[in-house]
């Protein structure tokens, strides 16, 4: 993240500049995930923080790596790599956790690295490619940044389908 100052969804965006009042919008938080870079809609991004102590919670799906207490909150996390079926790997000093908010209540995706928060105007998104998949996509679009691409993620979409899952319905359940 190139201003770890900025403080993110909800408050002001100290360290940005805005042409647009609306143009929170067209702002995504970019992250690294092996080797690909993805992008949330920072409307939905609660805080990023970093790696903590895992209370791992029985009959879950396997990238269900636990609950946390942030600040008297417990918080399901989702490591994304194993959400999205990528080799999991141990975590070092680069992993985050990214709260979304999912409305009723926080969810954690643990990513491999932070990388910044960028606008990303709708004309630089393109609609996902449907490759014979039935079913929800996690994508949102495929944004064109500069020499490459980023995977726009559908956190609604993630989210809810998170929640058909068995196992971890709801944060009551995970206590």
């Amino acid at each position: 993240m190139q201003n770890p100052e900025v403080a993110i969804a909800g408050a002001t965006m100290a360290g940005l500049s805005f042409s647009d009042e609306n143009a929170i919008d067209d702002m995504y938080l970019t992250f690294a995930l092996a080797e690909e870079e993805y992008g949330v809609a920072i409307s939905a991004v609660t805080e990023i923080v970093g790696m903590q102590h895992i209370m791992e919670v029985p009959d879950v799906p396997a990238y269900i790596r636990g609950v946390i207490n942030l600040r008297g909150k417990v918080v399901p996390l989702m490591d994304a790599r194993l959400r999205f079926g990528l080799p999991d790997q141990p975590y070092d000093e680069r992993t985050v956790i990214i709260v979304l908010d999912r409305g009723d209540a926080p969810v954690g995706m643990i990513v491999d690295a932070v990388s910044e928060v960028r606008e990303i105007l709708p004309e630089r998104i393109d609609a996902p490619i449907n490759l014979g998949r039935s079913g929800r996509s996690f994508v949102r679009g495929l944004a064109r940044l500069d020499d490459r691409v980023a995977i726009l993620l559908d956190i609604e979409q993630l989210l809810s389908a998170e929640v058909a899952e068995p196992g971890l319905t709801t944060v009551e359940q995970a206590n």
